[in-house]
């Protein structure tokens, strides 16, 4: 069984740099052991989409994923720290992220499955 989970985070308005943010984050552009760690963190998928200044990422991770475990593997590691500095040069927190929070999380208040 797998678990959504909807992330948001602003991105620098200028053109200039949504072109560079896109372009990190390509096919085959995120570096091999940044895409491990997603990974191995139990994400089994992972989207983002893109309005404007707003980034809304789409994740689904498994039973084994714990947010808590994966920020720390990640504080251990040297190439996601080098990849999340280079992310940080683009990506603005949003005015109600909670300090030391990139990525908020947003909550669902609508499912067609649960409708009559």
């Amino acid at each position: 069984m797998t678990q959504r989970h909807v992330l948001l985070v602003d991105i620098a308005d200028e053109p200039e740099a949504v072109a560079a943010y896109e372009a990190w984050h390509a096919a085959g552009a995120v570096p091999a052991p940044v895409i491990a760690s997603i990974r191995a963190a139990g994400i089994v998928a992972m989207d983002i989409y893109r309005t404007g200044g707003r980034l809304v990422m789409v994740m689904d991770t498994d039973a084994t994923f714990d947010a808590a475990r994966k920020a720390a593997a990640d504080a251990a590691d040297p190439d996601v720290q080098a990849w999340e500095a280079k992310m940080d040069a683009y990506q603005r927190r949003l005015p109600w992220a909670e300090p030391g929070v990139k990525w908020v999380a947003a909550w669902r208040i609508f499912s067609l499955a649960e409708q009559g």
